[in-house]
């Protein structure tokens, strides 16, 4: 089949080629490196999955070392949201940018447009550090100190039907059998690795995480909108940041604000440790959400429960064959995404 190119660089300036086929007189537009970006998101994707899948293990014993979970949720977010903002300034410092924030208005847009995007930027990062940094972190982490790690994992990981539905209707990612599929075995897989069925039981502590998983999937879909005017680094630092300032609130509330401050050196540790993963595990996420789909970034994080369940089984949890057959399920499930995506687009 015969096909001829004409290449020219768009007013972006990224490099685009035009293809025609011989038997189509269409133009279909292509722009090159689009398909290295995605691979990229999928491989920091990927190395989400497994800082996740490790933090969640981890917290699961850090939180216990704390009498009241959100003073522990507090401290390890503090220490994340300084990691991030001293790694945004050092950039900024590097680049001699005064901003890490993109335009929100490009050449030719009107006053009224321009506006409006950064009344989007503004109410956007409100819900993302309000939010997502902070309300939505008490919930999961009382919920946490309440559930088993792996049933807690499977709770996170409905992520991905939450955000499949939310993407489909805002962000207009069309979803096709494949990725139902996939995201068919992943939930399927999920819920083998938790158990079975009769471990899903609606306590206290799995309506909280499972309303904060919620709550998680809508800022996926604003933080996807929120990546065309703002770095990746720059929005975590926002998160983090503006989510620590609500989680100081909220503890000053209750009345634990002085426990943050009379930690002992073990829960320093812990808070220490886990702020470093959860600094990894946010840098990691926007990163690959600013280069992929969102359905295919929290489909690949389902592979989290693996890492998971995996430390499980180390620390000495016996796990059997149905849990098996789900982290086997699970497996597949991201594999497939993967494969998919990367090697046969044009079906997924």
């Amino acid at each position: 089949m015969e096909a001829s190119c004409s290449y020219a660089r768009g007013a972006d300036g990224t490099m685009k080629v035009w293809e025609r086929r011989a038997d189509d007189s269409s133009w279909g537009e292509k722009q090159l490196g689009t398909r290295r970006e995605e691979r990229s998101g999928l491989l920091l994707a990927s190395t989400t999955a497994l800082i996740s899948g490790v933090a969640i293990f981890v917290d699961s014993y850090g939180t216990k070392d704390f009498s009241y979970p959100t003073v522990y949720t507090t401290a390890k977010n503090l220490v994340a949201a300084l990691l991030l903002c001293l790694f945004v300034a050092i950039m900024t410092w590097r680049r001699r940018q005064g901003s890490s924030f993109a335009p929100v208005a490009t050449r030719g847009d009107d006053r009224t447009k321009a506006v409006s995007s950064r009344i989007q930027l503004l109410f956007g990062c409100a819900y993302v550090g309000i939010v997502g940094g902070g309300l939505a972190f008490v919930a999961f982490f009382d919920g946490l100190s309440r559930t088993p790690p792996l049933l807690a994992g499977f709770e996170h990981d409905t992520l991905v039907v939450w955000v499949a539905i939310m993407a489909f209707a805002f962000l207009g990612e069309r979803l096709s059998r494949w990725n139902m599929v996939a995201i068919a075995v992943l939930v399927a897989g999920s819920v083998l690795a938790g158990g079975g069925v009769g471990h899903l039981t609606l306590g206290r502590g799995s309506l909280l995480i499972l309303a904060a998983t919620v709550a998680w999937s809508i800022e996926v879909v604003v933080s996807k909108r929120l990546l065309r005017w703002i770095t990746p680094t720059a929005l975590g630092a926002v998160r983090m940041g503006v989510g620590t300032v609500v989680l100081f609130g909220y503890l000053a509330y209750r009345g634990y604000f002085d426990s943050l401050f009379s930690i002992d050196s073990t829960q320093l540790l812990w808070a220490t440790l886990t702020g470093m993963l959860l600094a990894g595990y946010v840098a990691t996420w926007l990163a690959a959400l600013k280069r992929s789909r969102a359905v295919d970034v929290t489909s690949v994080l389902v592979a989290s429960v693996v890492v998971t369940a995996a430390l499980s089984a180390l620390d000495g949890h016996v796990l059997h064959a149905p849990r098996i057959g789900g982290l086997v399920l699970v497996a597949l499930g991201v594999g497939a995404t993967l494969w998919l995506r990367t090697r046969h687009r044009s079906i997924a």
